[in-house]
């Protein structure tokens, strides 16, 4: 409780130090927002239906993305661990992909699907995929050869080796690869909602985007806040139960 009370107080005071700037700083005010003046657009947003429709467009594309990122890359990920030239061809190729800027895939999208919701979903695996690739293969890989020596001794081989003794065992490993997934993918959608305008449906980066078209900076403010709780709710209601039991069940934590 005196931990909750102790960070409350310090955003209180980030706020009112914001608030103090913003409203003593001039002819830069327009580029400083002040909190208040946030919370109105917000507000606004809200009770016009523009922001939850704007962020159901977006929660749609980033979970479709990321399905089909997590669904081609646990199994892709295996591929390398199991088979050296697949590791040395594969693996290589999703670790040099990896490092590579999302928003570098947007002319690319743009030139092979056009403006379309197939671009949008293309980036956006593009984002996925790699991490999940590397992490898939990197957890089977630091399983100790005791546990699937053992399994093989117990007569497991084949898929049930894979699927009841190897990836169980990788499952730390694969799960920190999905959440990184999930900020990959986040972040290219935002990349591509800036970049790609389409009329099927105008996502939080496209409100971000025109934010900073018409020098809205309590829009373009606004926005980074609300993408930014987005982030932070999906990680404590999606990843933390999955860290905690996962914690719980290897033994790195008290019940």
């Amino acid at each position: 409780m005196k931990n909750l009370i102790a960070a409350l107080a310090i955003f209180a005071a980030l706020a009112a130090g914001w608030e103090y700037t913003a409203r003593n700083a001039g002819d830069a005010s327009i580029l400083i927002p002040a909190p208040t003046a946030v919370g109105a657009y917000l507000l606004k947003a809200a009770k016009s239906g523009e922001l939850f429709d704007a962020t159901l467009v977006t929660m749609r594309r980033l979970a479709l993305g990321y399905i089909f990122g997590i669904a081609f890359g646990i199994p892709l990920g295996m591929i390398t661990a199991r088979f050296r030239l697949a590791h040395n061809t594969l693996g290589v190729i999703a670790l040099g992909l990896q490092t590579l800027p999302s928003v570098c895939w947007v002319p690319l999208a743009l030139l092979w699907f056009g403006q379309t919701e197939t671009a949008m979903l293309f980036i956006v695996v593009m984002g996925t995929l790699w991490a999940v690739i590397l992490a898939t293969d990197h957890g089977i890989r630091q399983i100790p050869p005791l546990y699937r020596e053992a399994a093989q001794t117990m007569g497991s081989s084949g898929f049930h080796l894979w699927f009841r003794v190897l990836a169980p065992a990788s499952l730390p490993h694969i799960v920190s690869g999905t959440k990184q997934g999930w900020a990959f993918a986040w972040r290219s959608l935002m990349a591509a909602e800036i970049y790609v305008t389409i009329l099927s449906g105008f996502g939080l980066g496209h409100l971000l985007h025109y934010g900073r078209e018409l020098h809205a900076m309590d829009q373009v403010v606004g926005l980074m806040l609300l993408i930014i709780f987005i982030g932070f709710a999906a990680d404590k209601v999606i990843f933390a139960p999955w860290e905690t039991f996962l914690r719980k069940r290897w033994g790195l934590s008290k019940s």
